[in-house]
């Protein structure tokens, strides 16, 4: 069964998004808490029950600990938003934070190491596609404080994005897809079709001067499952939730992937040599005219282009709307904490509406609070509408363990496709042998 499309977000824009993901590549240093707090931690994560009324209540019956400091990990493009937020915190709780970059993908692989001992941040940024592995190893304390409030406050595709097997573990602060960004001043109008791209792209691409009509990671599963899910190809079957049913190798997804290979001539260079700093820098100067990307990319290329900076939904692959990987970016509480109920506090203050709407507002991100996607500041912004035109055809990312099994093997098969021309469907059979063979060690 191919992967249903998820609700999307009602409101002012109709969004169930999410990510990945996907932003930054670079590497953050775990730390900031010492060996001991792993010793305390059991002591400290039932300090404070579950509210059964509002927010304001859970508020008052929750205080932080007794010279309590946070170490909160997050991602390089949204740190303008951390550092302010972590400020606003101190001031409000008098709890000193310390913002450390680490890129959401990588922070529950990082926990599983360094929580254990004491060494991980307190509060944890994620892609709620890495939540069930984290809460399958216990890595992560529920939502139980702030869960009413939580779940009344944000929409309904956020909290299934921040749960799992029925509990609430995360505290949603946004909804990511990705989308067309384009430049105006280079692209008149955005384009329809891949085809579309293709043919634009042969009447600019010049790889000589380092020119291209479109650029992205054409490496990364998550900017490509639009090739694979377009014409019928899925993850996991039964709404992601079946990993004996793997539908990366099927006749439509070899099909979408043989338009992603078409697309080599418009950006005939090698997958290694594209990444985020190299596209947004070619973006910014007008040497790529197109660039796909998420929110998080918005607040730098409005700065950059200004009034030439464009967006709309991906173009067609084949003929047919082009579906792509939605999630939720989620705030968890690390269970090895120390400081159960100050990290508590922090993940909710820093995914509230206010905080939500900071966020928009430095980064360019998609609320996920009801409230704030009602605001002016979200209504009337152009962009966020193109991001939820986009949501419309999005898929939710599995959040199941073996998600995690997914990425290696087709981030190494496309690669394959893209640099060797390795046939497609060789290279995805070959992937899914490995993303079974992961899924049955992992189960033994």
């Amino acid at each position: 069964m191919k992967l249903k499309k998820v609700m999307v977000i009602t409101a002012a824009v109709s969004m169930a998004l999410s990510v990945t993901a996907c932003g930054s590549n670079n590497n953050g240093n775990a730390g900031g808490n010492n060996a001991a707090k792993a010793t305390n931690a059991a002591n400290n994560t039932t300090e404070t029950a579950a509210p059964e009324t509002t927010d304001a209540a859970a508020t008052e019956e929750i205080v932080p600990e007794d010279g309590a400091t946070l170490v909160v990990w997050e991602s390089k493009e949204e740190r303008p938003f951390a550092d302010e937020i972590a400020k606003q915190f101190t001031a409000k709780y008098n709890v000193p934070v310390k913002i450390e970059e680490l890129a959401p993908p990588d922070q529950v692989t990082k926990l599983t190491q360094d929580g254990p001992s004491g060494l991980a941040a307190d509060v944890v940024l994620i892609p709620h596609d890495n939540l069930g592995k984290a809460a399958s190893a216990s890595l992560v304390l529920p939502n139980d404080v702030f869960g009413e409030d939580t779940k009344a406050s944000n929409t309904e595709a956020s909290i299934i994005g921040s749960s799992y097997e029925g509990e609430l573990y995360g505290y949603p602060r946004a909804a990511e897809t990705y989308a067309l960004f384009y430049n105006k001043s280079l692209v008149k109008e955005a384009p329809k079709s891949f085809d579309d791209v293709l043919a634009f792209s042969k009447t600019f691409t010049d790889k000589s001067k380092n020119r291209y009509g479109i650029m992205w990671e054409v490496g990364n599963l998550y900017f490509n499952y639009m090739f694979i899910a377009s014409d019928g190809g899925y993850l996991f079957g039964k709404d992601g939730t079946d990993k004996e049913d793997i539908g990366l190798a099927n006749d439509g997804a070899i099909a979408g992937l043989k338009e992603f290979v078409k697309m080599k001539e418009a950006l005939p260079i090698k997958s290694g040599d594209i990444n985020s700093d190299i596209k947004r820098s070619l973006f910014n100067s007008g040497d790529v005219a197109m660039d796909i990307t998420g929110p998080w990319e918005l607040g730098g290329y409005k700065t950059a282009l200004g009034d030439n900076l464009g967006i709309a939904p991906i173009p067609t692959v084949n003929g047919k709307t082009a579906i792509t990987f939605s999630g939720i970016k989620i705030f968890a509480v690390n269970s090895f904490t120390q400081y159960p109920n100050a990290a508590k506090l922090y993940a909710h203050f820093a995914s509230s509406k206010d905080a939500q709407l900071l966020l928009n507002k430095t980064i360019g991100s998609v609320p996920t609070n009801n409230e704030a996607l009602l605001d002016p500041q979200i209504v009337d912004d152009p962009f966020v509408s193109a991001f939820a035109a986009q949501a419309k055809s999005s898929q939710p990312m599995p959040s199941i363990p073996e998600m995690g099994n997914v990425w290696s093997p087709v981030n190494a098969a496309l690669p394959e496709i893209w640099d060797k021309n390795v046939d497609p469907k060789a290279a995805m059979d070959k992937a899914v042998q490995q993303i079974k063979d992961l899924n049955n060690s992992s189960s033994q």
